[in-house]
């Protein structure tokens, strides 16, 4: 879909919902404002109103915002002090407390008028008038803390997207309806792959035994790839004490994502939220050589992290997930191999998934050179990480995006974003430097010049969150998995009570051929257990009846195919065989 200017398209956006707080303002003169951006998707308001919103009220709302849109009402921008700007949203909580921080911040207040009739806190930017705004339209609403903490109030928010062409907008709604479709939470709910209970908490997935299936066939293929790639297996504890995560950092630095620390015999411990620190303390376990160095460890390993409720999301945002976490620790002249091979690894993984590398786009965030002060490592190490990132990227063919300054405080990285099979990115992979570990836990190893070094320290995680992988790739299939990947690779139906003795006997030499397979052998009809087999997208179907029994061949039902493909067994053994073997899309 090809959009007008990002910037351009966001000002459009924010413009859009000021609008749209203008109409409610209107219809609701009771109503509350507290807060409402711009959102790569569209636009948000979070307002307080004592009566309900629902989509039925959307018309009307939508009809006020035309009306504003039609009279061109100029945007006009003024600075206020934080005195006056509190007169003039006096009554309204939510504003006075923005207000507070930006004071806070030495700043002062900027407000955007809409013609005579409006006017909000905001710092901008807008379009030149609300007749630029030319395709709108309210998407959903639903309930939102104040700044997302369950600990203030539930407010109401309606969402809403914006374009400046019509057929933009249209476009657009036709994915979102796509998107709808492909929704993981309500493809895992039909095909029972995975359930979220109240009862065992929010954001941790139960997996059932076809998402297990699922979860364990890609964390596998992984996992033994990396292993035959030259990494070596670890495995640690889901717990470590809180003296481990002071040193790390983790204590300060990601406190809002720790859960709290539980004492246990008078020593305090916190459950992890990242495995590198536990992978250094192997490290520090003996001295280390030149010799010993590359040194690449990889685990997958289930972390926890405090994410507020409001932010949970079905597999995509969950509070404990499992990384395919790895960690390189080399020496300076390794160092750009090493990088080499661990994207064209990331790029294998990818690939083998299904998303093609031309729809792979690599980020870089790098370090902000005017605020070094900020950023742990020398200037040394930092242009060499950037630049060897840069220089593997552009070699094998890919754009890089810089972002300056984007770099967290221990080192630059690069984020690999994969577009899914109706276009919409998502951030999948990392491969990180780290400057801040190797320096607080004083890691070392003796060179060949037999003095003691620094190494170089790499995190990597290709899938990143398993979890959330397993999200994109139910919405990249809409659960139609390739063969290989499905939990269930063939079902074979009974016509009949006198068929189901057969049915077992032909399902178990499947099985034999390590093939998953589910017999659909119920006392219902045999067009119900077909509808079931198409409902769960399996990929190939038998129904065996009189004239299956009696014959050496088999009728082969393809998904997505109503025609019958006659075919002897050990012919589609070989077939599907291949399939597999191949990692094959032709399903």
């Amino acid at each position: 879909m090809q959009h007008q200017n990002k910037d351009n398209l966001s000002a459009l956006r924010h413009s859009a919902e000021h609008v749209l707080m203008q109409a409610m303002i209107k219809l609701y003169p009771d109503i509350k404002m507290a807060m409402g951006p711009a959102t790569d998707e569209g636009f948000y308001f979070d307002f307080d109103l004592e009566q309900k919103i629902s989509l039925d009220d959307f018309l009307k709302i939508e009809d006020e915002m035309q009306k504003i849109i039609k009279d061109d009402l100029p945007f006009c921008k003024k600075e206020l002090t934080i005195c006056d700007a509190k007169k003039l949203f006096s009554g309204n909580e939510y504003k006075q407390e923005w207000l507070c921080e930006i004071k806070k911040r030495g700043e002062k207040a900027t407000v955007f008028y809409t013609g005579d009739e409006f006017v909000d806190l905001c710092a901008g930017p807008h379009v030149k008038s609300t007749g630029v705004i030319g395709a709108f339209k309210l998407t959903k609403v639903a309930g939102a803390y104040w700044h997302g903490d369950e600990k203030n109030k539930m407010l109401q928010r309606i969402y809403g997207v914006a374009f400046e062409k019509e057929n933009e907008l249209k476009e657009y709604l036709l994915l979102l309806k796509e998107a709808g479709k492909r929704d993981h939470r309500k493809i895992g709910a039909e095909q029972e792959l995975f359930i979220i209970d109240d009862e065992v908490g929010q954001g941790l997935i139960l997996w059932l035994p076809k998402g297990a299936t699922l979860y364990n066939i890609t964390k596998n293929f992984a996992y033994e790839t990396y292993l035959r790639q030259g990494y070596d297996p670890v495995i640690t504890p889901h717990i470590a004490s809180t003296k481990l995560w002071s040193r790390s950092g983790h204590m300060n630095f990601y406190k809002e994502s720790l859960y709290p620390a539980f004492n246990v015999e008078d020593e305090e411990y916190m459950l992890k939220p990242m495995n590198c620190p536990l992978h250094v303390r192997m490290y520090k376990n003996k001295k280390r050589s030149y010799r010993d160095l590359p040194i690449r460890w990889t685990e997958m390993g289930t972390v926890y992290r405090y994410e507020r409720s409001g932010t949970l999301h079905g597999l995509t945002r969950v509070r404990g997930f499992t990384q395919d976490d790895a960690h390189i620790i080399c020496a300076q002249e390794q160092l750009e191999e090493e990088l080499k091979k661990a994207f064209e690894l990331t790029l294998y993984i990818l690939n083998s998934f299904g998303f093609q590398s031309k729809n792979i786009r690599i980020d870089l965030s790098a370090r902000d050179p005017k605020n070094k002060d900020k950023f742990a490592g020398n200037d040394k190490d930092w242009a060499r990480a950037e630049k060897i990132l840069q220089n593997i990227v552009k070699t094998a063919g890919f754009d890089i995006k810089n972002d300056i300054g984007g770099a967290v405080f221990y080192g630059p990285k690069i984020d690999i974003k994969v577009k899914d099979a109706i276009g919409r990115p998502w951030q999948l992979s990392t491969i990180q430097f780290d400057f801040n570990l190797p320096m607080r836990f004083e890691m070392a190893y003796q060179g060949s010049d037999g003095k003691e070094h620094t190494p170089f320290m790499i995190h990597r995680a290709l899938l990143g969150s398993l979890e959330r992988f397993l999200g994109v790739l139910i919405e990249h299939y809409a659960g139609a998995f390739p063969l290989w990947l499905s939990p269930v690779q063939l079902s074979i139906i009974s016509v009949g009570e006198s068929h189901q003795k057969h049915c077992q006997k032909l399902a178990q030499e499947f099985k034999d051929k390590n093939l998953r397979i589910e017999v659909l052998d119920d006392n219902e009809t045999v067009g119900n257990k077909i509808r079931k087999a198409i409902s769960q997208k399996i990929p190939y179907m038998l129904v065996i009846g009189d004239k299956e029994i009696n014959s050496d061949k088999l009728h082969i039902r393809k998904r997505g195919n109503n025609n019958i493909i006659e075919m002897s067994k050990q012919k589609f053994f070989n077939k599907i065989e291949q399939i597999i073997k191949n990692k094959s899309e032709e399903l």
